[in-house]
C-alpha cells in the first residue's frame, strides 16, 4: 500500500517539471523573437525638404559719426603768426584767408630775386648779341643761359614760399579746432585749426565675415542717432573695405547719412541697422547642417529609404534656416532629427514631428 501511493505523488510531481520545462523553452524563444523585431525596426528620423526660399538678414551696429572731409590745417613755413582770423564753430568758404604770418623777410628776398633775374636776362640777351658778332665763344652763351634758368627757379620758390605764408580754407565747412593765437611763432608743420565739412556725417560700423558678401555700396542702411531721439534718418554705404580683421572676423563699413538730419553732429553716438539684399535661395533648416572632422555635411534620403551624406557649403544663416550653395539639389530631403545612431547607408523611417520625441 505504501509503494502505490508514493508512485501516486510522483507522478503529478513529475508532470508539472515537465511543463515548467517546457515553459522556460517558450518564455526564451519569445524573448528571442523580440529581439530580432527591435534589431529590424527601421530608424526614426524627421525631415525636410531643401527649397528655395529668401532670407535677408538685419544687424545693428553701435558707431560714431564722423565727418567725411576733415582736414587739419599745419604750415609749411615757420615764423610768427600776425593773423588768425576764425575760432571754432565759423563757418568758412572755399579760399577764405585763415591765418597770415609775417612774410616781411621773404617778400625781400623775393624782390632781390626778381631783380636777379632780370640781370640775367640781360646777361643772356647781351652774350648772344656778342656770340653773332664772334666776339664770344658758344660756351659764355651756354653759362649765362644757366645762370638765367637758376634766377628763374630761385625767384619761383621765393614767391611760392611767400604764398605758403596765407592759408585759406581749403573747403566749404565748419572750424572744429583752434590751436594758436596771433603772436605766436610756430616750427614747419604745426597744427594750425582743423576744418571739416558738416554736410557730410558718415559712421564706421564692423559688421561679421558672414554678412560681408551680401552687402554693397549703395544699399540703404537706416542710422538711429541717440542724442536726436528714436528716429531713423536715412543712409547709403559708401565704402566697404577690403580686408577682414583676422582677429575678430570683422569688416569694415562705412555709412552715410543722406541727407544729413538737423542736429547731427560729428563725435554723437549713433546705431547703424544694415539689412542684407533678399534674392532667392536653397535653404534648409538649420538643424540638418552638421559638423565632422571633413568638413560640413547633411544626410540626405534616397528612393531605396537608406540615407546618404552628402558634404555640403554654407552660406547666410537667419533664425532657424541657413543658406545651402552647394551640395543639395532643390526637393532633396534631409535629415532634421533623429541623428543619434545615424551612419550613412542605414535604412530609416520618416515620421511626423510631433512623433519624434527625442534626437
Amino acid at each position: 500500500m505504501r509503494i502505490r501511493l508514493e508512485s501516486r505523488l510522483i507522478a503529478p510531481l513529475f508532470a508539472a517539471f515537465v511543463a515548467a520545462t517546457a515553459g522556460c523553452d517558450a518564455s526564451s524563444s519569445g524573448k528571442s523573437n523580440a529581439k530580432g523585431t527591435l534589431a529590424a525596426r527601421p530608424h526614426l528620423v524627421e525631415l525636410a525638404v531643401a527649397e528655395p526660399g529668401r532670407l535677408s538678414y538685419t544687424a545693428d551696429r553701435a558707431g560714431s559719426l564722423r565727418a567725411l572731409r576733415e582736414v587739419r590745417i599745419v604750415n609749411q613755413e615757420e615764423g610768427r603768426l600776425t593773423e588768425v582770423r576764425v575760432r571754432e564753430g565759423d563757418r568758412v568758404a572755399a579760399g577764405q584767408v585763415l591765418v597770415r604770418y609775417d612774410d616781411q623777410i621773404l617778400r625781400a628776398q623775393l624782390d632781390k630775386a626778381t631783380a636777379t633775374l632780370k640781370q640775367a636776362e640781360l646777361d643772356y640777351r647781351r652774350n648772344q648779341q656778342l656770340k653773332e658778332k664772334g666776339f664770344i665763344s658758344a660756351d659764355a652763351v651756354s653759362r649765362a643761359a644757366t645762370d638765367l634758368e637758376i634766377a628763374r627757379a630761385e625767384e619761383r620758390l621765393l614767391r611760392a614760399r611767400v604764398q605758403h605764408m596765407t592759408i585759406a580754407a581749403p573747403f566749404n565747412g565748419v572750424v572744429t579746432q583752434r590751436l594758436v593765437e596771433p603772436g605766436n611763432v610756430t616750427p614747419q608743420h604745426t597744427h594750425l585749426m582743423t576744418v571739416i565739412d558738416p554736410s557730410q556725417l558718415v559712421t564706421d560700423v564692423d559688421v561679421s565675415e558672414l554678412v560681408i558678401p551680401y552687402l554693397n555700396v549703395d544699399d540703404a542702411a537706416e542710422v538711429r542717432i541717440d542724442a536726436l531721439g528714436a528716429k531713423l534718418h536715412p543712409g547709403k554705404i559708401v565704402r566697404i573695405h577690403p580686408a577682414i580683421d583676422p582677429a575678430t572676423r570683422t569688416g569694415r563699413v562705412e555709412v552715410v547719412l543722406n541727407p544729413v538730419p538737423k542736429g547731427a553732429r560729428a563725435g554723437q553716438f549713433c546705431r547703424v541697422e544694415l539689412t542684407t539684399g533678399s534674392t532667392q535661395q536653397l535653404v534648409v533648416p538649420l538643424a540638418a547642417l552638421q559638423r565632422d572632422a571633413q568638413g560640413e555635411f547633411v544626410y540626405v534620403l534616397q528612393d531605396d529609404g537608406t540615407v546618404r551624406r552628402s558634404g555640403v557649403s554654407s552660406g547666410l544663416r537667419l533664425a532657424d534656416r541657413v543658406e545651402i550653395r552647394a551640395g543639395l539639389e532643390r526637393g532633396d530631403k534631409v535629415v532634421v532629427k533623429g541623428f543619434l545612431g545615424l551612419s550613412p547607408g542605414q535604412r530609416v523611417k520618416p515620421v511626423a514631428p510631433r512623433a519624434l520625441k527625442k534626437g
